[in-house]
């Protein structure tokens, strides 16, 4: 390795960072006195130690379900091609800490054709806004796109859809991988051909058809996701793979008894043994049964893995876009709710207060460094455990 280079990348990448800060309302260069910390942003009282500035802005940092917006009036402002994308809202991006979103939709439709047609015009038109904004997105592809989206201080969108419906054949895995789809959940809650959804009454496991597929896969360098999936489904896909199967965004079921979209301490186990990485939420009701639901209890989720499988099989899949749902109009969140089914149990509040707001990343690294993680370890959760399985399913 080039160890010059690699200091200099680090140094522009810091020097981004502080640049961004500037023009964005960041105050990074004035340390408290005694303290050690630094009130990072302005339009927050919310003090960071100097080690939580430092290891945010000098990793690369990934939230594998960290979606681009949740607010249809946004997008709708944004339009189909990011032409109404402000300077305000890219400065929201760059300051949040996050090189690397993972923009996943459960896309469907009520057959498989009309599912291809759907995430052909979902993946269509996520190729069109980071070509229209090449200014500050980049498309992540491969292991390269993110060490070149560290150093030019863009933001890289990785393609996901949280479904496999709209592989109607083996050879749709490659055609949506040549359009830029890298990852891709096996289902979404309900069942489809591949598997069955968390939600479902019941679990069959993956079907034939679903091998094929997964197979597919494996041999185009797609991830294959099981987030959603119901508990058979999730442990088949372990089996079958013979790449790392990923749990971008899910919870500890342990700790969140009964509900249906966390894990098993089982599936955990898999996935370790896979050689993978589970992405914790921070969707309240995936996190503790019942109120109050803190940011302490969301930290028990990362502290639970590590106890069980080890510190390098975690990651952050945070499930909501910078803003969080309890910021969505009024009348979408409502329409949100109602897709699903009474197992998901909503309460008041989707979001946990403190990780509901676009500097989350800076708080999360707070919480792990109190909780006697080391530097290691958190570059590894925020962002660097991830990058090591992708190295492994992608040929490039």
């Amino acid at each position: 390795m080039n160890t010059d280079k690699y200091k200099n990348s680090k140094i522009n990448r810091r020097e981004m960072i502080k640049k961004t800060a500037k023009i964005g309302g960041i105050i990074v260069s004035a340390p408290f006195i005694n303290i050690g910390q630094y009130q990072l942003f302005a339009s927050t009282t919310q003090k960071y130690s100097k080690q939580t500035v430092d290891l945010v802005t000098e990793s690369l940092v990934i939230d594998m379900l960290g979606l681009l917006s949740l607010n249809g009036d946004t997008r709708k402002r944004w339009g189909p091609d990011g032409t109404g994308i402000t300077d305000a809202d890219i400065k929201e991006f760059k300051s949040s800490g996050i090189n690397v979103f993972h923009n996943a939709y459960g896309v469907g439709g009520r057959n498989q054709t009309e599912a291809k047609i759907n995430v052909l015009n979902f993946v269509g038109s996520m190729n069109s806004m980071i070509a229209n904004r090449s200014d500050f997105l980049m498309r992540i592809d491969s292991i390269k796109d993110m060490r070149e989206v560290m150093k030019n201080g863009k933001i890289g969108v990785m393609i996901g859809v949280q479904n496999a419906n709209h592989f109607i054949s083996p050879d749709d895995v490659a055609l949506f991988y040549n359009l830029g789809q890298r990852v891709s959940q096996l289902t979404y809650n309900s069942r489809n051909m591949i598997g069955n959804g968390s939600t479902e009454r019941m679990d069959g496991g993956i079907s034939d058809f679903g091998v094929k597929i997964i197979e597919k896969m494996n041999e185009v360098g797609m991830a294959v996701d099981v987030s959603h999936c119901g508990d058979q489904t999730t442990l088949d896909a372990f089996d079958i793979s013979k790449k790392p199967v990923l749990i971008t965004h899910s919870n500890v079921r342990a700790l969140a008894p009964g509900h249906p979209r966390c894990k098993t301490d089982e599936a955990i186990k898999k996935m370790a043994k896979n050689g993978s990485v589970m992405g914790i939420t921070g969707v309240r009701m995936f996190v503790k049964n019942d109120e109050p639901t803190t940011l302490a209890d969301l930290l028990n989720q990362f502290d639970y893995v590590r106890d069980l499988v080890g510190s390098e099989h975690l990651g952050i899949g945070s499930d909501i876009d910078l803003y969080g749902y309890d910021d969505m109009p009024a009348e979408q969140n409502k329409s949100l709710r109602a897709n699903y089914k009474g197992s998901y149990g909503f309460r008041e509040k989707i979001d946990i207060e403190g990780v509901d707001h676009p500097k989350r990343m800076f708080d999360l690294t707070e919480g792990l460094i109190r909780r006697g993680y080391s530097n290691r370890e958190i570059r590894g959760i925020i962002g660097g455990n991830f990058k090591r399985v992708f190295s492994k399913i992608w040929k490039n």
